[in-house]
C-alpha cells in the first residue's frame, strides 16, 4: 500500500501499544518507543529493540532507555491495505517488546511470532 503520513503511523503504533493487556504494559521499563521512516543499514526491517532485556538487568541503574524502533516505509511496504498495517504494526510492536522482555526470536517463533 501507500505510505500512509508519519503522524497517522505514530497514532497506530499507540494504539498498538494501548491495545497491550495491562501485565505486559506493566513489563515496559525504561524503554521508549519512536518511530522512524526505515533502518538506515536494512531498509526491509520492521523494527528493531535496542538495549538490555529484563532478564539480563542486574545491577542496572543510571542507564538511557532502551529503544524500540518501528519501522514506516517497510510496514507500509509489506501490507496489502490499511487493516493489514494496523495488524502488522502490532505485531512489530508485540515482537520488539518481546525482545525487551528477554524472548528471543527462536522463542519468537515457537511461540507464533515470528
Amino acid at each position: 500500500m501507500e505510505a500512509i503520513d508519519e503522524e497517522r503511523f505514530g497514532a497506530l503504533v499507540g494504539r498498538a501499544l494501548d491495545g497491550l493487556p495491562e501485565e505486559l504494559f506493566a513489563q515496559l521499563d525504561n524503554v521508549a518507543v519512536v518511530v522512524e521512516d526505515e533502518h538506515p543499514d536494512d531498509p526491509e526491517l520492521l523494527g528493531l529493540y535496542e538495549g538490555v532485556p529484563l532478564t539480563e538487568r542486574w545491577e542496572y541503574a543510571a542507564v538511557l532507555p532502551d529503544r524500540i524502533a518501528i519501522y514506516r516505509l517497510p510496514l507500509c511496504d509489506i501490507a496489502a491495505d490499511e487493516a493489514e498495517l494496523v495488524e502488522e504494526v502490532r505485531i512489530t510492536v508485540v515482537h520488539e517488546l518481546a525482545h525487551h522482555m528477554g524472548i528471543d526470536d527462536d522463542a519468537l517463533h515457537d511461540l507464533g511470532w515470528a
